[in-house]
Formats: C-alpha cells, sequence, structure tokens
C-alpha cells in the first residue's frame, strides 16, 4: 500500500477516533496491556533478530542497549499502557467559557489533532508509548522506527492494531512505514497529516523541518547539565550527578557536562571522579578542572556541544552561578538541566535564567520523562517553544476548538448606531 493511501486511511480513522467516548478507549488500551503481556515471546524472539542483526552490522554499543528488549522491559510497556488509560482524558475539556451576550454562549474545549506522523530511532518500547498516547488522545498515527528495529516494530505494530481494532479502534489508526522513501514522501502529506513529531539528533530534526509543510514537534538531541554550585550538599552533589550520568547513559536526559563552582571544587571534584572512574566513565576537563585533578583528558570546545549517549562527561569549573548559566544557555540543547544547592536565591535564579524545557533543583535529570512526571508516557520530550515542550504526554497531542451556541444571534445587531454591546462575562477559565 502506498503511504498516500496509508495516509487517507489515516484521516478517515482520525475522524471515527476523535469523537470516541473515554470508556472505549480505555478497554482498548486495557486489550492492548493484555495482548502486549501475552505475546511476550513473539516480542522478545522479533527482538533478538534485530539484536543479532544490529551485532552483524556494527551497530554504536550504545544504540543496541537501546534496542534490546527483555520481559522487564515488557512488564514496563504494559504498565505505561494502563498508566495511559488510568489518565484523565485530554479530549473534550472545557478550556474557557464566555457568555457573548444574553443566550449567546462561547466555549473552547480540548480536540484530536488529528494524524500524527511519528519517527523515532532504535527505541522500539517507543511504539507503545507514542501508540497509547495518541489512541487515548484521539489521534491516529503513522509511525517510523528505525530499520534497525524493523522485527521490533513490526511485531509490536501488529499486536497493538489487532487488540485495538477488536476492541472498537477504527482500522487505520495506527499504521506502520519502514523506508526512508516513505518518510519523503509522508512529509509532503499536509493535506492529510497535521503534526509531524520527529525524535533523533538535531540535524535529522532540522531535516524534517526543511522538507515538509506540516508543523514540525521538535524532539531533538539533549546536551544535559547538573551545576554543583558553592552552598551545594557534598553528599547530594555525589549521588545526583552520578545518577545523572551513570544510571542509563543512553538516553537524551542522562547529563552530558558537569559544572562545577571554583568554591566547591577541591572538595567536590577528587571525591566526584574517583567515584565516576570506578564507574568506568570517561572524563574530558577544562583547564582548571585537570589543575584540580590529574588524569584526565582535555576538553575541546565540540566536547560542550556533544551528547554522548555514553558513559563519557565533559566536566567545567565555573567562576560563578552566572558563568553556568550562561555556558548552559549557550550550549545546551534547552532540554533539561540542574542545580544542586542549598541556596534556595541561587536555586531560584537558575531555575528562572536556565532557558530548558525542564529545570531541577536537588535532583538528576534523569526524572525527566513522561512517566516520572505522571503522564503515563511520552511521545518524546520536545525542545520547541511552540505548543508543547518538555516531556510530552496527552495534553501536547490536543489543540483545541471554539463552539459558538446562539438563539438565531447575528452580527447586524452588534454594528451601527444602536448597535447591542457584548457583555463578554467569563464564566469559566482554565487559568
Amino acid at each position: 500500500m502506498s503511504i498516500i493511501k496509508q495516509a487517507q486511511i489515516a484521516k478517515e480513522a482520525s475522524l471515527k477516533l476523535a469523537v470516541l467516548p473515554t470508556k472505549s478507549k480505555d478497554k482498548a488500551l486495557a486489550a492492548i496491556a493484555n495482548a502486549l503481556k501475552n505475546s511476550a515471546s513473539a516480542i522478545l524472539e522479533a527482538n533478538k533478530k534485530d539484536v543479532e542483526m544490529a551485532k552483524k552490522s556494527g551497530l554504536n554499543e550504545v544504540l543496541i542497549k537501546r534496542l534490546v528488549i527483555d520481559r522487564q522491559k515488557i512488564r514496563e510497556m504494559v504498565d505505561e499502557v494502563k498508566n495511559v488509560a488510568r489518565l484523565e482524558d485530554s479530549v473534550g475539556k472545557v478550556l474557557s467559557q464566555v457568555e457573548l451576550d444574553n443566550g449567546l454562549m462561547l466555549y473552547q474545549l480540548t480536540c484530536p489533532i488529528g494524524v500524527i506522523g511519528a519517527i523515532f530511532e532504535s527505541r522500539p518500547d517507543a511504539v507503545t508509548q507514542i501508540s497509547a498516547l495518541c489512541l487515548k488522545s484521539g489521534n491516529a498515527v503513522i509511525l517510523k522506527g528505525g530499520s534497525e528495529a524493523k522485527n521490533s516494530n513490526k511485531a509490536l505494530v501488529s499486536i497493538i492494531s489487532k487488540a485495538s481494532e477488536s476492541n472498537g479502534i477504527p482500522k487505520g489508526a495506527l499504521q506502520l512505514i519502514e523506508t526512508r522513501e516513505q518518510v519523503s514522501q509522508m512529509l509532503k502529506l499536509d493535506d492529510c497529516i497535521s503534526l509531524i513529531i520527529p525524535r533523533g539528533s538535531s540535524k535529522f530534526v532540522k531535516y524534517v523541518q526543511e522538507h515538509t509543510k506540516i508543523p514540525v514537534l521538535g524532539h531533538s538531541e539533549g546536551i544535559c547539565h547538573v551545576y554543583v554550585d558553592k552552598d551545594a550538599d557534598i553528599k547530594k552533589a555525589l549521588d545526583i550527578c552520578f545518577d545523572a550520568k551513570c544510571q542509563y547513559p543512553a538516553v537524551c536526559n542522562a547529563m552530558e557536562t558537569m559544572l562545577v563552582h571554583k568554591g566547591i571544587a577541591k572538595k567536590f571534584l577528587p571525591l566526584m571522579i574517583k567515584k565516576f572512574r570506578q564507574a568506568k566513565v570517561e572524563m574530558r576537563g577544562d583547564e582548571n578542572t585537570r589543575k584540580i585533578v590529574r588524569n584526565i583528558d582535555k576538553a575541546a570546545e565540540k566536547d560542550w556541544k556533544t551528547e554522548y549517549n555514553d558513559l563519557v562527561l565533559s566536566i567545567k569549573v565555573v567562576g560563578d552561578l552566572n558563568d553556568a548559566i550562561e555556558h548552559i544557555n549557550k550550549y545546551g540543547s534547552k532540554h533539561t538541566d540542574s542545580i544542586v544547592t542549598e541556596n534556595k536565591n541561587n536555586a531560584d535564579t537558575f531555575m528562572n535564567l536556565v532557558d530548558s524545557a525542564s529545570v531541577m533543583w536537588n535532583a538528576s535529570t534523569r526524572f525527566a520523562d513522561g512517566f516520572r512526571y505522571g503522564k503515563g508516557a511520552e511521545v518524546g520530550i520536545s525542545t520547541a517553544k511552540v505548543h508543547a515542550r518538555g516531556p510530552v504526554g496527552l495534553e501536547g497531542l490536543v489543540i483545541y476548538k471554539y463552539k459558538l451556541v446562539g438563539k438565531g444571534h447575528i452580527v447586524k445587531d452588534y454594528i451601527g448606531k444602536n448597535a447591542k454591546k457584548f457583555k463578554h462575562k467569563v464564566i469559566k477559565k482554565l487559568f
């Protein structure tokens, strides 16, 4: 089937899906969760093929780690789908209600976006996250995963599609494409597709933005920082920085650069670097870092701009809080950045001035995640500033429409010498 036909079917399905009641969508999600659980062996077998092929092809070890599905990962996928089902429906919420005049009421309500084109790499569990969120928010979705996960993706889409369609979800609401050529064609289908969500490098996101008229919700790389302030608690700083780098280094919310105030560097850095060395972290430091701790490679300008996705870390000693903020705003990707300090004023200044989707105080950057934020799952983490930002859950997959209800009202009555006056009385406002 051509991508054009797929998109047309998805658009037709989206119109039906948009008006499904919450109970119907939640029933389908429950069926999907059960199907994933009951199909664990088939999922593992498909994933095994992908991992074996990836190793033979010489795929980067980091990407292979993100590719692997085990039984624990399947349990997590099942839990994520169930969590999405438990969430309040994002469709049909009244954002505002204004009485324009007697008997003339204006309502602003949330509604689905339509058809989502989601492009992602390596991690096949993204299939379940994106599918569940799109279904719950009433959107059809066309998925394009990385070629390295093709068997896993096909298995997951087949399982989810069968379970959802058997439980009232319109056929074609969830579809998969597999080639780059199909992606190029999809980017031209602005008459059918309402939003593109690319997850990948800045270069890839930029390519998508430059080759489509469809709105793009950019999910770019994660160059995340932890800044250890002069008023930091050493124990907290050690634990937070270690977790941010080592708990799972192959993801976009892992710390890539650690900034340390010069006033605490001599106490903190030897302890921190010893801990990192035990975890086999490769470190690259600026001159001030290398003066305090020996046998660290010199950091180059490109290191401050690099998302390693591995046990590699750049380290810089900064003069003060303002230097840290300036560095982050210059080199960061507007993803997630954290300050470790006991000084509330410094924390407030950091969180107000750092221009990132998530800013944190005394917490690991690894918390920047749709599931951990209580969103059930995420379609990705947006570094954009339009429509949705940070971990994007259900609220980022709806837009709104206006409904005006009158009793024969006409504009002519509100124009001219004896024009009626509008009341513009706010009955309900969300914010």
